[in-house]
């Protein structure tokens, strides 16, 4: 009987294998700082959000009820706790699956006072699925994601049409979806996907790139590459459908 079932089991998992969902982060190793555990160890009753357990409509979380900002992989945070002390008037979500960033970002968050900042340390897949309704961002930001550069790592890529689709009808009518990138060929496969997605336009005009938004801080890390004659690209579409 076990020797019948062996056969059964290795081919659900094959299966199971080939409809896993493809991941577009790999989670990096590293121990959190001192400065970066104790901002997780104080700052995430206050600040963090859990899968399953917050609500189903993020914007429950926050004790203001404004225009939602949606910040997908903001690495160490401090361009986001920036951008939340700059403009009180919007609310600021967080997803990121690296722990000492998120530590880090809650950290800067608390010796700033910032009540307009919450964070999720997850898959920002199953975050738009549970916990963002239909037509609730205002704005959404994808700053310098991995560009998988290697061809046979592309499909890695977050930016893809079925992504784009996902993301439509959870941002409001008018609402943007914000990407930058320092990896050229990435910025084109960017711009096929979204010149080619239903229900967006292109702000800057067809297949144009923009201008850096002032919302958007100008990094050290966009000023060291830009120095060594690297370029960035902001692409910012509009939910219009």
């Amino acid at each position: 009987m076990t020797e019948d079932k062996k056969p059964l089991e290795s081919e659900n998992n094959q299966q199971a294998l080939k409809h896993r969902p493809i991941k577009s982060f790999v989670i990096r190793s590293g121990r959190m700082t001192l400065g970066q555990q104790k901002g997780w160890e104080e700052c995430w009753p206050k600040m963090g959000l859990d899968l399953g357990a917050a609500a189903t409509d993020v914007r429950d979380a926050f004790a203001k009820q404004q225009p939602l900002v949606v910040e997908i992989g903001f690495g160490m945070g401090s361009s986001l706790v920036e951008m939340s002390r700059a403009a009180p008037e919007l609310n600021f979500l967080g997803i990121e699956v690296h722990r000492p960033g998120v530590g880090a970002l809650m950290s800067l968050a608390q010796e700033q006072n910032l009540e307009n900042i919450k964070v999720f340390c997850a898959d920002a897949n199953e975050v738009l699925r549970d916990h963002i309704p239909d037509s609730s961002i205002h704005r959404l930001q994808l700053y310098f994601p991995d560009p998988w550069h290697k061809v046979r790592h592309n499909k890695r890529r977050l930016v893809q049409p079925a992504f784009v689709q996902t993301i439509r009808p959870k941002l409001e009518i008018g609402g943007v979806f914000h990407m930058a990138t320092d990896w050229e060929p990435y910025a084109k496969h960017m711009m096929k996907v979204m010149e080619s997605a239903e229900g967006f336009r292109n702000i800057s005009g067809e297949k144009q790139y923009a201008e850096r938004p002032d919302y958007r801080p100008y990094t050290k890390f966009e000023k060291r590459g830009q120095e060594r004659g690297h370029g960035v690209w902001d692409l910012v579409f509009e939910r219009a459908a």
